[in-house]
């Protein structure tokens, strides 16, 4: 499975009145090929429908739909896919219950996580934070660009740069190497999110034309 270079990740707005819906329905519209729903909080029976309703809305528009951390939701959704962290389920656990098809994300800080995420069977991996970020409490301190082009060294699968990335740094974060960038904020926390989801996608283009020269 392809992974798309760019992933917009879900989050509940409250001062501005957004849902999970509402980030992946205006990211879609922008153009957004690949969706994750991450939601920390919800409880399984509140987390279904919406991940039912994105699911849907991720196929309309053609794009990658996966579901953060919750192996139960996305099978039950038929979700293309799940991203893992380090004290979710393990890949290859994952692996196994979802199928040879499904795309199987793994954020990874360093080579050797990246290493044993690809032994394991990650489709793709996630490194960061690349950048300070407020919308993840348990993210670290910021690894900054040069991680990107050692983890992608050391790969055969995508590399994605997530943390702290904007329309005003992500085309650095190609540059550096990575296959595409995984954003939260910089489009659900835009007063536009269509346009914010629409001018990434072409600051990453106008990059990787820039890194192929």
């Amino acid at each position: 499975m392809k992974i798309p270079t760019l992933c917009i990740i879900t989050t509940r707005n409250p001062p501005r009145g957004r849902g999970h819906a509402d980030v992946a329905r205006a990211a879609l519209e922008g153009g957004a090929p690949m969706i994750q729903l991450r939601d920390k909080e919800m409880t399984t029976a509140e987390l279904l429908p919406v991940a039912e309703e994105i699911r849907g809305l991720a196929r309309e528009h053609g794009a990658l739909f996966i579901v953060n951390d919750r192996v139960d939701i996305a099978l039950a959704v038929g979700a293309d896919g799940v991203h893992l962290g380090p004290d979710d389920m393990p890949v290859a656990a994952a692996s196994r219950l979802m199928g040879p098809r499904a795309a199987i994300g793994a954020s990874v800080a360093d080579v050797a996580e990246a290493r044993a995420a690809e032994a394991a069977g990650a489709s793709y991996v996630s490194v960061g934070a690349i950048y300070a970020t407020p919308t993840k409490a348990d993210a670290g301190a910021p690894i900054g660009l040069s991680p990107i082009a050692e983890v992608r060294d050391a790969v055969n699968v995508p590399v994605l740069a997530i943390g702290g990335i904007t329309c005003q740094n992500v085309e650095e974060v190609i540059r550096a190497g990575a296959d595409g960038a995984a954003v939260v904020s910089a489009v659900a926390g835009a007063e536009d999110m269509v346009s914010a989801a629409r001018e990434l996608m072409e600051r990453i283009q106008r990059a990787f034309a820039q890194r192929s020269r």
